[in-house]
């Protein structure tokens, strides 16, 4: 085993513990969740050393970027690829064709597109609806900061589970960057609470999964509900 392999194997495995106590500490099994390890802007050689530390799902914010990777590391066939940034439309086709999951799916127009290359590719893709918790202008998703609106979402999510390509999982969110990781706590609770009202809203649809939580807050995350954190820094170290 080589040093590299060896450094993310101990760190993935550290990471993979502070998950399970966070999700015992909420009364949660700790199997119910999955760590997204980020490799976006890391290596080839980095990343096949986090996938023979034991990753089993990669996390990737740029298309082109996840692509070669995924043709790169090819035999590594049991290793899932999760799409986790923002998809520019003229991008759908190659995280349709490519990907294995997408977290980031954050409007009407983008859904349609990757319905339509998902259906060319005859493929299904479980996605996970990104919603804005926190108010800032800078950052995608359904804007579902004011609880007393989240009403006015109905119609377009409407639309999207009508779309017979994509596979609606659950929802996913980036909440602002704070100085600890309580300062995301409020926007974790206010997550779960929107899960809950999609659930009641649309009981035909599998809104179970959460993805929400990073390097700097993940264990939070689970103790709020998270079922996917998305963690890098932690594990795989820098971005180079």
């Amino acid at each position: 085993m080589s040093e590299l392999v060896k450094q993310i194997k101990e760190r993935y495995e550290s990471t993979l513990e502070k998950i399970a106590i966070s999700a015992k500490k909420a009364g949660r099994n700790p199997e119910s969740v999955k760590l997204v390890v980020v490799t976006k802007s890391q290596p080839v050689e980095v990343v096949q050393a986090a996938i023979e530390a034991g990753a089993k799902i990669l996390g990737e914010n740029y298309a082109e970027e996840g692509v070669t990777k995924i043709q790169s590391l090819s035999s590594f066939s049991a290793v899932e690829w999760h799409m986790i940034g923002h998809v520019q439309s003229r991008k759908a086709q190659l995280v349709a064709e490519h990907f294995n999951f997408l977290h980031s799916l954050d409007s009407i127009k983008l859904a349609k597109r990757l319905d339509r290359f998902c259906g060319e590719a005859k493929r299904k893709l479980p996605v996970l609806l990104e919603f804005n918790v926190g108010g800032e202008e800078s950052k995608g998703g359904w804007d579902a900061f004011d609880e007393t609106r989240w009403n006015e979402l109905i119609v377009e999510l409407n639309e999207i589970l009508t779309l017979p390509n994509l596979q609606v999982r659950g929802l996913m969110a980036m909440p602002p960057l704070g100085d600890d990781a309580e300062f995301s706590r409020p926007f974790f609770v206010k997550m779960k609470r929107l899960q809950e009202f999609l659930m009641k809203q649309f009981p035909q649809v599998d809104f179970s999964e959460l993805s929400m939580g990073t390097s700097l807050d993940y264990e939070v995350a689970v103790e709020e509900g998270a079922t996917f954190v998305r963690v890098g820094t932690a594990i795989v170290g820098e971005r180079k």
